[in-house]
């Protein structure tokens, strides 16, 4: 028997989200979801229960498996584009939905029309990546009156860690001798559905509707081990504290959540007069300045923590129009001999 789980699925009296009685496909997304339970991490599982709430069982609930097929698949593509979602989200929600078809077809075998699911194409347009002149303006502004705050924003762009990592790190990661940082741990705020021993996590009092998670990194990949640059260590050095087990941002043994992180950034950033900059502006703008600097890729690739540098290319990687022009240069002297 089939465990319901109340925040996805209704309030356990056969209503679901005023759409009236739970259909069949609401049941396979449920065993779905449930087969999954003890299989992902916690915060994966959370974002499986928000995209089936907000986007799967709204839209595909009420139908009978049978009549999901491609048409069906396309208009859901087309409504979540939409409502203005971006198309990673899409293809996020896309992505969850391939997973329940691929339960259903193994479990229930016949039940499902044939479908093709067509992932939306995502572009770089909007991907902010600071200059190499704004990133000399707020190195700046990050080392003049340097406060925790500051040196965070200064660790993630001088190695491009993601903001819940450098949350999570502690002294006892660093070490200065050797010229290293370890990213054993990352931090996150999710939505909380269930409880499990083995989890720390704050903020999650009675009533609360989320809380912070301290664990593991996200992948195998994302449990690394940076080298630090010459100017990076010198200001380790610097702040270190008495307690090894402390934490970086704070110098406590409290961890700084990466909301408060992010709040100092955005001010950061009006001071310095910068627009457009997120936490993840910096990880993008280490990987191509990297790149462009000639750092190679498969290098480049294990310090972010990817599973492979094709990764780090297409995720990260945004070449200017400046190092486009150097490398057209290279092959014009490769193929002209110029007096």
């Amino acid at each position: 028997m089939v465990k319901q789980d109340s925040a996805v699925f209704g309030d356990g009296n056969g209503s679901q989200g005023g759409r009236g009685c739970r259909t069949e496909m609401d049941r396979f997304c449920e065993e779905w979801l449930d087969s999954k339970r003890e299989r992902v991490r916690e915060s994966t599982y959370v974002k499986y229960d928000s995209i089936l709430r907000k986007h799967v069982l709204p839209f595909l609930g009420g139908c009978p498996p049978e009549e999901i097929g491609t048409r069906q698949i396309e208009a859901f593509r087309e409504e979540l584009t939409e409502e203005g979602l971006s198309p990673k989200t899409v293809k996020d929600v896309l992505v969850v939905w391939k997973q329940i078809r691929n339960y259903i077809y193994r479990e229930y075998p016949g039940r499902l029309a044939r479908e093709e699911v067509v992932y939306p194409k995502q572009t770089d347009a909007d991907t902010r990546i600071l200059t190499m002149g704004e990133q000399r303006r707020l190195l700046m502004y990050l080392t003049t009156d340097m406060d925790h705050g500051k040196f965070g924003v200064l660790l993630a762009l001088f190695t491009g860690m993601r903001i819940g990592e450098v949350c999570a790190l502690r002294w006892e990661s660093v070490s200065c001798e050797e010229r290293t940082i370890h990213v054993c741990q990352t931090v996150q705020r999710i939505k909380i559905i269930r409880r499990e021993a083995g989890i720390s996590s704050a903020g999650g009092g009675a009533g609360a509707r989320t809380c912070v998670l301290l664990s593991a990194p996200k992948s195998r990949r994302s449990n690394r081990v940076i080298p630090m640059p010459e100017v990076l260590t010198g200001l380790f050095r610097q702040m270190r504290p008495a307690d090894p087990s402390a934490y970086v941002l704070t110098g406590t043994d409290r961890f700084m959540e990466p909301r408060a992180m992010q709040y100092r950034l955005k001010r950061y950033m009006r001071e310095c007069g910068l627009e457009g900059v997120h936490f993840h502006t910096l990880r993008h703008t280490f990987a191509t300045h990297s790149v462009e600097a000639g750092v190679e890729l498969k290098c480049l690739s294990e310090i972010l923590g990817h599973s492979s540098p094709a990764i780090t290319i297409s995720r990260y990687v945004h070449t200017s129009m400046r190092f486009k022009m150097e490398n057209m240069e290279k092959y014009e002297n490769a193929v002209i001999q110029k007096p």
